[in-house]
């Protein structure tokens, strides 16, 4: 039997109009550190390790509609970023540029939208909660 070969995640990648101002807002936001930075190109690294954010310029990105209708540009993923204290954790993101979005579907979650308009979800950890 043939060993598949090793597969290892290095990065989640997000389209902007431009790479380094939305690297910029998550570096502050999730206080990482830039891995690599080019013209188009931008990775943070978590500084315990494992896999990082890139960001790449896309001049015809289109900002994702949340929550999704039809004919819009649909919500390709989205990033889930646990917190310690959600409240707090909202306001920084709004301090640093994130809008909360209209449509809040749970109560202990809060949906924020990047400059870019990507929404991200912030979240505490319910106590003896895995996932």
């Amino acid at each position: 039997m043939e060993t598949p070969p090793r597969f290892t995640l290095s990065a989640s990648v997000l389209d902007a109009p431009d790479a380094r101002e939305l690297a910029a807002f998550y570096r502050d936001l999730l206080g990482w550190t830039v891995r690599a930075d080019e013209p188009d190109w931008v990775t943070l690294a978590p500084p315990e390790g494992g896999a990082g954010l890139s960001f790449q310029t896309e001049p015809g990105f289109v900002r994702p509609r949340w929550p999704s209708a039809p004919g819009a540009q649909q919500m390709m993923l989205h990033l889930d970023i646990e917190v310690d204290d959600l409240s707090a954790a909202v306001d920084r993101a709004v301090t640093l540029g994130a809008t909360p979005a209209e449509f809040q579907p749970q109560d202990d979650v809060r949906v924020l939208l990047d400059p870019a308009g990507h929404p991200f979800c912030l979240f505490v950890r319910a106590a003896g909660s895995e996932d």
